[in-house]
C-alpha cells in the first residue's frame, strides 16, 4: 500500500515560504492559472524558489498560493510587482515564513493593494 503525501516536498527541502490567501469570486480559473504562469516564469527566472501551487474553494470564493524557497524575502521581491498587478489579489493576505511550519517560526504579514 502506498500513499501520495499532500504536499510536493518542496516545503521542506527549502524551509521558508511566501502563501498567500485572497477572494478570488468565479469559478472561471481563466485568470488564476494565468497569474500561475507568471508566478513560475518569474520565480524559475529568478532562482528563487519554486511555486508550489494553489488551493480554490469549490464555489470559487477564495483560494490560497504556495512558493518555496530558501529566502521568504527574496520570494516576495520577485512576485510582489505580480500580485500587486493582478486585479483580483487587492487586499491578498500575505505571509512570510522564515522556516518550517511549527510554533515559534518568524513571520511577516502584508496586504496587496489595501
Amino acid at each position: 500500500m502506498s500513499f501520495t503525501p499532500a504536499y510536493s516536498g518542496a516545503e521542506s527541502a527549502t524551509e521558508h515560504a511566501v502563501i498567500v490567501h485572497f477572494n478570488y469570486g468565479s469559478k472561471d480559473l481563466k485568470s488564476l492559472f494565468a497569474l500561475e504562469d507568471k508566478l513560475e516564469a518569474a520565480i524559475s527566472k529568478s532562482g528563487a524558489g519554486e511555486y508550489d501551487g494553489n488551493e480554490i474553494a469549490v464555489d470559487g470564493s477564495h483560494g490560497s498560493l504556495y512558493m518555496y524557497g530558501p529566502s521568504a524575502d527574496k520570494l516576495f521581491e520577485v512576485v510582489k510587482p505580480i500580485l500587486e498587478a493582478t486585479p483580483f489579489m487587492k487586499g491578498a493576505k500575505v505571509k512570510l515564513r522564515y522556516g518550517p511550519p511549527k510554533d515559534g517560526v518568524k513571520e511577516k504579514h502584508y496586504v496587496i493593494n489595501p
